[in-house]
């Protein structure tokens, strides 16, 4: 097929779609202007007329489009409409065109297809359907009607506005044509649609754009490969050259597909590739012979300098995309990238760093931290001693020693009448009550006996509630940390280091420890933005064994949990909770274990020790969301 024969199989396709549509008939109407207006919960719009004409609707699916057909009705010379673009109560975009020599189409693509109603009215016709909310209303523009240059006889098409975003490595500048209409639609019923012609151009993205492309019906059998490019030349509106050495036959059929899809497919089949070289030229070749022409290619260095990410920690995933011959380093003293590459694939990994390199979101973290620390201490205990003049434990009571003028026996001797008949008596002698509240002693005379009795008592209630709330702010998925506590210094001895000789003393040395509570936080920033915060918090105190140089042990609560927050949503994290309950009861055996009446010859003594940590966690985007220029 030459170029030649694909005009010839458009202009056909064109005829046979027209013959299926609406008959020819007398030109009575004229089309003067269209409005796209917005009333109470509904979108309408209304196509001017002047004259007599009749109507035929109906819908097609992928993409949605609402198709109206005005028979008898002719475009003036001037008329010009071209829709903005913007999503009107699901209108994504409005093609008008003169179908045949009385027919106009007004084709509304949708982004569903959804109810509506046609009326016609002296006005015009009205064709109504829902609207979710309001919008501004739009009028037929100024865009001027263009026609396909290839086409000598084809029909004006609505000319579009080209949009551009950036591309990846391989898609870099690269443009297609927009799925402008040049044959008749048809409803979803059609075998096939019909072959679509020339329009404005916009750039390659996504395999979803990439069906938004010109799409084709078309059969070869037994086509040069020079027919078949020459035909996706035309549809493409591209620039594809063929290698020289490429000869094959092309025998294939293709059904409604977009011409990408359709044109990759095409040259796999027949084991050939396709590469962008520079001016966005297609070129079409064996893999090996495209490979080899890219080794041959002379090699560039270019500097690409990072604004906001690390240039050493985005050398690892530019090298994903470099071919055999490329290389990356980076430089931190100015923070760039030095990329050495092919000269054709430079523009692309540059694009393709500048995609990477975009201005991450500041989060500020408020966190509060409330750390309650309460003690409950109850202790009740009783002592007696039981005692004569001659004998006595020198223990609770401090007696004095007649032959040394009456001074206090020294504590640990006790006095035993050896001689005599009698008997002495201390209960709970080692029994002892810090910082007693209440001390009560009772003595009284037995015969030649001496009772002596002591009461002690204490209730105490110590309350630590600790408050903080730092504020500090990151970038996105950079770790933020907070500590609220302090660094304890704590001899260690190293009972080692005696080596046995005599007067050694032990080495110490002194660690410092960091005990407290800490708050590492790693927020990040999701596309709908809210945030995610993985946090780790932790809760610390130094307990030491004993007053000799025995060590110490830590005492810690941890967790570690990953959570997702709105924008200024409060977190909270509970569970570091911890209650400690020690009770203790020493007595006379038998005796303190009598009801009611236990208690007065036993000691006991009552701890109950509440910790509670609670952290609120409060994330805020704080960038400005200005665009990147």
């Amino acid at each position: 097929m030459t170029w030649n024969s694909w005009s010839l199989l458009a202009t056909a396709m064109v005829s046979v779609a027209a013959a299926r549509g609406p008959r020819p008939g007398p030109t009575d109407g004229e089309v003067r202007s269209m409005h796209l207006v917005s009333s109470a919960g509904r979108a309408e719009l209304v196509v001017s007329l002047k004259g007599a004409v009749s109507v035929k609707d109906f819908t097609l699916s992928d993409p949605a489009r609402v198709v109206i057909d005005l028979n008898g009705a002719v475009l003036p010379a001037d008329f010009k409409s071209g829709y903005d673009g913007v999503n009107r109560a699901g209108v994504v975009g409005m093609r008008v065109r003169q179908v045949n020599e009385s027919t106009v189409r007004v084709v509304l693509v949708m982004d569903r297809l959804k109810p509506y109603t046609v009326e016609q009215k002296d006005d015009g016709v009205h064709v109504a359907f829902g609207a979710d909310q309001s919008f501004m209303a739009w009028s037929t523009g100024s865009v001027a009607p263009m026609a396909a240059a290839d086409q000598p006889d084809a029909k004006p098409v609505e000319a579009r506005q080209s949009v551009t975003r950036p591309a990846s490595r391989l898609a870099t500048k690269a443009v297609v044509v927009e799925p402008v209409e040049t044959a008749i639609e048809e409803p979803t019923t059609a075998p096939a649609r019909e072959l679509r012609g020339i329009g404005a151009v916009r750039p390659l993205y996504t395999p979803a754009q990439q069906r938004q492309e010109p799409r084709l019906t078309v059969s070869w059998d037994n086509a040069s490969i020079q027919d078949v490019i020459a035909g996706f030349q035309a549809i493409s509106g591209r620039s594809i050259i063929l290698g020289k050495s490429i000869d094959v036959k092309v025998t294939a059929e293709i059904r409604d597909k977009p011409w990408p899809d359709a044109f990759k497919a095409i040259l796999g089949a027949y084991g050939l590739s396709v590469q962008e070289v520079e001016g966005g030229i297609l070129r079409v070749d064996a893999p090996e012979t495209l490979a080899a022409i890219d080794s041959l290619e002379p090699r560039e260095t270019a500097i690409v300098k990072i604004n906001y990410a690390s240039a050493g920690d985005m050398v690892g995933t530019v090298k994903g995309v470099l071919s055999k011959r490329g290389s990356v380093v980076a430089d931190t003293g100015s923070n760039s990238l030095i990329i050495s590459e092919s000269r054709s694939q430079i523009p692309g990994i540059r694009d393709f760093v500048t995609g990477l390199d975009i201005r991450p979101p500041q989060i500020a973290i408020q966190a509060k931290i409330i750390f309650v620390d309460r003690t409950d201490v109850e202790q009740l205990g009783f002592k007696y001693d039981l005692a004569t003049g001659n004998q006595f434990y020198n223990k609770v009571l401090q007696r004095g020693d007649p032959k040394k003028d009456g001074e206090p026996y020294l504590p640990g001797i006790n006095v035993v009448d050896l001689g005599g008949n009698a008997i002495s008596a201390i209960a709970n002698a080692d029994a002892f009550i810090a910082s007693s509240a209440l001390d009560l002693t009772y003595s009284i005379a037995l015969g030649g006996f001496s009772l002596t009795s002591f009461l002690s008592a204490l209730e105490r209630v110590d309350l630590t509630d600790v408050q903080t709330e730092p504020v500090i702010t990151t970038k996105d998925n950079k770790k933020a940390s907070l500590l609220v506590g302090e660094e304890i210094p704590l001899r260690v001895v190293d009972a080692s280091s005696l080596g046995g000789g005599a007067g050694q003393q032990p080495r110490a040395t002194v660690q410092f420890k960091e005990v407290g509570i800490k708050l590492n936080v790693t927020p990040h920033v999701t596309n709908n933005r809210q945030v995610v915060l993985n946090i780790e918090t932790e809760r610390s105190a130094v307990k030491t064994l004993s007053a000799a140089d025995l060590g110490f042990s830590i005492d810690k609560q941890h967790t570690q949990n990953e959570i997702l927050v709105a924008d200024g949503e409060t977190a909270v994290i509970g569970g570091l909770t911890v209650t400690t309950v020690t009770r203790s009861k020493t007595g006379i055996p038998l005796l303190s274990s009598l009801p009611l009446i236990g208690s007065l010859f036993s000691f006991t003594s009552n701890t109950e020790n509440r910790k509670d940590l609670i952290i609120l966690v409060t994330p805020r985007i704080v960038d400005d969301q200005t665009p990147e220029n």
